[in-house]
């Protein structure tokens, strides 16, 4: 069986959605899949950029139906129903165990150890985003530190 390479999205809450972003971003993950073997992409939660990625996503499975989508929680428990829905987006969900603990740096740590599971990242990440302690940046500055190939959206 051949190994495919992972990607994970990570992006601010909201985002400055346009066509042009869109397209931006089909064509990236397109590439990935096509050049350079990505068929796993990992996405977290709570954000317009998580939800547009998955779009992207979910329409290229009709191209290309051997990639798999998987949701990161950073919420431990889930009931029947809710885990069920996820079941009917994703191909998988999991909570890393690690961040049990994590309390509101939840989502931070949960973003890392989807850094650490991916050979790409891609981000879309503002430099004019108006929050000092954005969990994006902290996350782009934690993708440099462990070299991962990195695509911010967000840059024309």
């Amino acid at each position: 069986m051949k190994e495919f390479l992972t990607c994970c999205f990570i992006g601010h809450r909201k985002i400055k959605y346009s066509l042009d972003l869109e397209e931006r971003l089909t064509k990236l993950i397109e590439d990935l899949i096509i050049s350079f073997n990505v068929g796993v992409f990992l996405f977290g939660s709570r954000s317009q950029f998580n939800d547009l990625c998955y779009n992207v996503v979910t329409g290229l499975m009709k191209k290309y139906p051997h990639i798999k989508r998987i949701y990161v929680r950073a919420e431990y428990n889930y009931d029947d129903k809710t885990m069920s829905y996820m079941l009917d987006k994703y191909e998988q969900t999991y909570f890393p165990k690690q961040i049990i603990n994590a309390g509101r740096y939840s989502y931070v740590e949960r973003n890392q150890i989807m850094i650490n599971q991916s050979e790409f990242c891609v981000f879309y990440y503002d430099k004019g985003y108006n929050i000092s302690n954005s969990g994006t940046k902290i996350s782009l500055d934690y993708a440099i530190k462990r070299n991962k190939k990195i695509f911010n959206v967000n840059e024309e």
